[in-house]
């Protein structure tokens, strides 16, 4: 017999152990349905991220067509000239990569000297381009130059009408010279066009 409560009156009975878990289901039930729906919330609320980039290749002011190359080497000493290729005998680079592109603009055609140089190290490609940077201190043939790509209307692009820009990126120097065909004068576009091909030189580190 139970023994009465404070009132005189039985105590109540204690819930059965099948009352706690139908209880307890219930609550995980709550909870599984309050975490679905924060998860939907923070999914339907989520920021947009940035798109990737295209390819350097596809993307800047001007359109290029690959003409020949990419040439891949690790000679940097036959393929140089002047103080360049006195610098690559001292110091080796660990790969080069060249190639040739033309591009139109204006009803004008030119022709772009696209050169990739690997260098042991961040410290002796930034030599490298500060040599280059310099007037008369040679460069690394482009392919008009060595002969290798034959073309009786290729302008020549390692002269004074040519166009030169340089950028280093870790121990990669990417090298541009540029040159109107039909000896075509227009130097600030020519600039702007080897400035821009710059980007290209991703395409040869494959």
């Amino acid at each position: 017999m139970r023994p009465a409560g404070p009132s005189g009156s039985p105590p109540a009975p204690k819930p059965s152990r099948d009352t706690k878990a139908l209880a307890l289901k219930g609550a995980a039930l709550v909870a599984i349905a309050v975490v679905s729906s924060l998860l939907w919330w923070l999914i339907r609320h989520e920021p947009e991220t940035t798109p990737v980039a295209d390819t350097p290749s596809k993307t800047g002011q001007f359109q290029y067509t690959l003409i020949e190359g990419p040439q891949v080497t690790s000679d940097c000493v036959s393929k140089s000239y002047g103080d360049t290729k006195d610098f690559f005998t001292q110091t080796p680079c660990t790969r080069l990569s060249r190639a040739l592109y033309t591009t139109e603009t204006g009803g004008q055609k030119a022709l772009v000297s696209v050169v990739l140089v690997t260098m042991p190290g961040e410290v002796t490609a930034t030599q490298l381009k500060a040599l280059t940077d310099k007037d008369g201190t040679g460069n690394v043939s482009d392919l008009v130059r060595d002969g290798t790509f034959k073309d009786q209307g290729a302008p020549k692009i390692s002269g004074q009408d040519a166009a030169y820009d340089s950028h280093v990126t870790g121990p990669e120097v990417a090298i541009v010279l540029a040159g109107f065909y039909n000896k075509h004068k227009d130097k600030p576009l020519l600039e702007r066009i080897a400035t821009d091909a710059l980007r290209l030189s991703g395409d040869l580190r494959r």
